[in-house]
């Protein structure tokens, strides 16, 4: 039997970014930029791992707002050419570099690897990574979980619990379109918890949920074991708490391991680096910079930009290999003196961002894959499990509900409701308000009015994206995060009128329907009065 128990949990997800009427869009980048970096990198690691017969078990969560970007063929298409078009970039600056013995081999290393992730994405997953994160599910060794449905925060909504509702059951139901299971666990968007949110969780047959530390600290009635052992509350959903340790010594660029000057640094990129002539083709289509993706400078130490040195791949794995087993020498003691104090096996779990493993820490996927060879084969005291997997082997767990919070700053909600973002709550309570009497009013619509009344609950979700607020907090790219909510409100407000005035704009309709194209099943009945509705639980 181990001394006790680890679980790594990621968190994968974007805010849905879709402009079919321009040939090119910065923010889609977001994706193509995650998807190379991180997605592709997370899979193929796993691959290796199964192929070489290694156990690791490890969560992650897509949430629903991603996966139809994954699934939508606009986006496939233009991930494809995003890597081709990288890959002449990565070739011009390897025949450019030739000869350089600091920055030849970098720019070699690149273009390899961005033919190999190419072949990959075509030739291996026939441009779905649906599909295959599918295959890896069905090895048992990613356990996958859904999200709400558009990240919306739901303390924040549940002024209105039919939009709660709408979030957790379409982001289940999603789940099960695209995998063809129901979810067993849900990342809570933002982790944001509220008392009885467990109860939309229960409806939906979801075993599972993650919350910060604070929030299982200050439960009722205190947690005898803190966040090493999951609450169970009274809807029967369990609640894990995230161990601060762990998760602080591979996140935090200062004190964790992302910072060491060995790793790529992010902040250097030919985008910027090179003449503009060079990269004119690689940037945005109105002439301004961006990143590439191509990055040939290791961070180096606490230096100016301008003195980067050359990124070196061996010695960045030799640092993968030191923090790795690090890294799971200190859950080895951590776990020793958790057992001793509590008389039990504790957990430790460590839940990340997804795409801090290879978008902001370029060697994260080689520290996972690294971290779950040593502790299968170097070490005999946890085991690793994901967390549905832990419930099944330690069905009794304490009775408590958990305190109010996030894992935002401050632990509450600040974030995505202050002086800069107010606004938008009020155009969210409106369009959810409307769109509850819509669901009451039409309850037999016309096909057309059906066709209407589900893109309206399509704006609404968009509408209520947690990432809105979150970037004009933020201070980045806050004109397209300001302009995505009020366009999305003024969509539903616009088709509302259409609907109920009898007026429906048939053509604009089916402009919307291709635009904002998340969610094809939706039914906008997830709207009616609480504890009506469609459930759909196959």
């Amino acid at each position: 039997m181990p001394v006790g128990y680890m679980s790594i949990v990621l968190h994968a997800h974007l805010p849905f970014v879709k402009h079919p009427e321009y040939p090119e869009f910065l923010e889609e980048d977001w994706f193509f930029e995650a998807a190379v970096e991180t997605y592709l990198p997370l899979l193929d690691m796993m691959e290796r791992l199964s192929r070489g017969g290694h156990r690791f078990r490890l969560n992650m969560d897509v949430s629903p707002s991603l996966a139809a970007m994954m699934a939508d063929p606009h986006h496939q298409q233009r991930l494809r050419a995003y890597i081709e078009k990288l890959l002449r970039l990565a070739g011009n600056e390897a025949s450019r570099l030739r000869d350089d013995s600091r920055f030849g081999p970098v720019a070699r290393f690149y273009q390899e690897r961005l033919g190999y992730l190419l072949d990959k994405y075509v030739n291996v997953y026939h441009c779905n990574l649906i599909s295959a994160l599918g295959n890896m599910m069905r090895t048992g060794n990613l356990e996958l979980m859904t999200c709400g449905a558009t990240h919306g925060l739901l303390p924040v909504l549940r002024m209105h619990p039919e939009s709660v509702r709408a979030q957790v059951r379409i982001g289940a139901s999603e789940f099960a379109r695209h995998f063809g299971v129901r979810p067993r666990g849900i990342w809570l968007p933002e982790c944001g918890y509220y008392e009885g949110l467990e109860e939309f969780l229960a409806d939906e047959d979801i075993r599972y949920f993650l919350i910060d530390s604070h929030c299982l600290h200050f439960a009722n009635p205190s947690p005898a074991y803190g966040v090493h052992a999951p609450l169970f509350t009274r809807a029967g959903v369990a609640a894990f708490g995230r161990d601060a340790e762990s998760s602080r010594q591979v996140w935090s660029a200062k004190e964790g391991y992302p910072g060491d000057p060995a790793y790529r640094e992010f902040y250097r990129d030919v985008g910027y680096d090179r003449p503009f002539d060079e990269v004119r083709d690689y940037v945005q289509p109105n002439g301004l910079r961006k990143q590439t993706g191509l990055k040939f400078h290791r961070i180096t130490g606490d230096v100016d930009l301008s003195c980067k040195q050359a990124y070196d791949r061996t010695l960045a794995m030799r640092k993968v290999d030191e923090h790795a087993a690090n890294f799971m020498f200190n859950r080895e003691r951590q776990i020793e003196h958790l057992a001793a104090m509590m008389g039990r096996a504790p957990i430790v779990v460590a839940p990340y961002d997804a795409e801090l493993f290879g978008h902001w820490w370029f060697e994260g996927p080689d520290f996972l894959e690294a971290f779950f060879r040593k502790s299968a084969w170097d070490q005999n005291v946890f085991r690793m499990v994901s967390l549905g997997e832990y419930l099944d082997l330690e069905p009794v767990q304490q009775l408590g509900t958990p305190a109010t919070g996030s894992w935002g700053d401050k632990g509450y909600f600040e974030v995505w409701v202050n002086d800069g973002n107010d606004y938008i709550p009020r155009h969210l309570f409106e369009c959810a308000e409307s769109m509850i009497a819509l669901a009451a009013e039409f309850p037999l619509p016309t096909p057309l009015q059906r066709r209407a009344l589900n893109q309206c609950a399509r704006e609404l979700l968009l509408a209520q994206s947690s990432d809105w607020p979150f970037i004009v907090t933020m201070g980045t790219m806050t004109q397209y995060a300001h302009r995505r909510v009020l366009e999305h409100a003024l969509r539903f407000s616009r088709l509302a009128s259409q609907i109920r005035s009898g007026s429906i704009d048939e053509a604009w309709l089916g402009t919307l329907e291709y635009r904002d194209s998340i969610f094809p099943e939706i039914d906008y009945r997830v709207y009616c009065s609480a504890g009506e509705g469609p459930i759909n639980k196959e």
